[in-house]
Formats: C-alpha cells, structure tokens, sequence
C-alpha cells in the first residue's frame, strides 16, 4: 500500500506504518525479516526480560521491594532500566486478596523500559474499552480465572504515569535463585493478565 504524502495524515496510525514500512522495504532500506525480529526482541526478551529481573529482586529482597512500592522509577533505575516511556512508572502489589491490571483506554501508554513493545492485544480497542467495564470477564477469556472474593483494580496508564504489576510469587519457589526466579516471570503477569505459575 502506498500513500501520498497529502493523505498520509488522514490514515490511521497502523497504516501509515505499513506504508512507511513498504516504501523503505522497496527501497531497500530496511529487510522485513530483520525488522521482524527487532520487534520480537523487543517484545519478547529486552523489555520483559528488564521487567522480570525488577520482579524477581523484589521477590528476593525485602528492602528492594519496599523502595519499588514506594517508588517505582527510582527503584528500577537501581538496576538500569529508564528512559523513554519509563520516566515515571508505578509500581503495584498483587496479592491473594488483591488484583491490579493495567489498561491505557487513550491509546497504549506502556512501560517499555521493563516491559518491551506493548502487544497487540493490549492495544486493541476491545481489551481498552472492555477491561475497564468488566475486569473479570476479560481475565477470564485471557485465561485468569479470580475467585469472587478477590478485589480487582484496573490501573489507566496515561503520558505522565506507567503502571507495572508485581506479580504474586508462586507458592513453592522458597528454594529458587533471583536468576531463576526470573526465568518465571512473564510479561503478561507485569501487566496482571497473568499470574505467574510455579515451575
């Protein structure tokens, strides 16, 4: 698909990046299939990998996790993850009794220091307009089913605040190293679509 450069303005966004990506492609500027992997990379390792190791340390280290809670941005520059999209992120317990999960219902405001590229369910019009109505029913169809006494949140993140769930640490992970605690930790479970299971 190509576009003027006179009606590029009037596509929406998704368009006018598969037409950029089409004029670079035949032109020979960029390869699809490195570009695709670019993007998994950033969806799959860098960013949720950041996340996990957070996580992980609050999982294993007390004080760390009272500095997380208490502030976010601060505590995940102690382990070198900022920048762009991480400028001020948020960080909220999940527990047996609590539930928090994370929506941007504007468009796909994200931690991406921690978390990597949003996925595309996360910035679909559905997930956004219906998480916010009815919580349970979209954990339940994504696969997390809560029981009706646990309280749910769901946390809007916008330009000026990210939110990043810490997850519930699994019962019978006592023994498990901070690296191996990492290697649990999903990106979904960050955003609380997930709960992270036990090895």
């Amino acid at each position: 698909m190509t576009a003027t450069a006179g009606s590029a303005g009037h596509l929406p966004p998704a368009l006018r990046t598969e037409a950029l990506e089409q004029l670079l492609t035949e032109r020979g500027l960029i390869d699809p299939k490195a570009m695709n992997g670019l993007i998994t990379t950033y969806e799959t390792n860098i960013g949720p990998l950041n996340g996990a190791k957070v996580v992980a340390r609050a999982w294993t280290d007390p004080e760390y996790r009272r500095r997380l809670l208490g502030d976010g941005t601060a505590a995940i520059r102690e382990l070198g993850f900022g920048g762009f999209q991480g400028e001020h992120i948020v960080v909220v317990e999940n527990t047996a009794t609590t539930h928090n999960v994370v929506v941007c219902t504007l468009c796909s405001c994200y931690p991406w220091p921690v978390l990597g590229l949003p996925p595309s369910w996360y910035k679909d019009p559905a997930y956004r307009a219906r998480v916010v109505r009815e919580p349970r029913a979209v954990l339940s169809e994504m696969g997390l089913k809560l029981a009706d006494d646990v309280r749910i949140t769901v946390r809007d993140s916008t330009s000026e605040v990210r939110w990043l769930v810490l997850p519930e640490r699994p019962s019978g992970t006592g023994h498990l190293t901070e690296e191996e605690l990492v290697t649990l930790v999903t990106r979904d479970a960050m955003v609380g679509v997930a709960k992270v299971a036990a090895p």
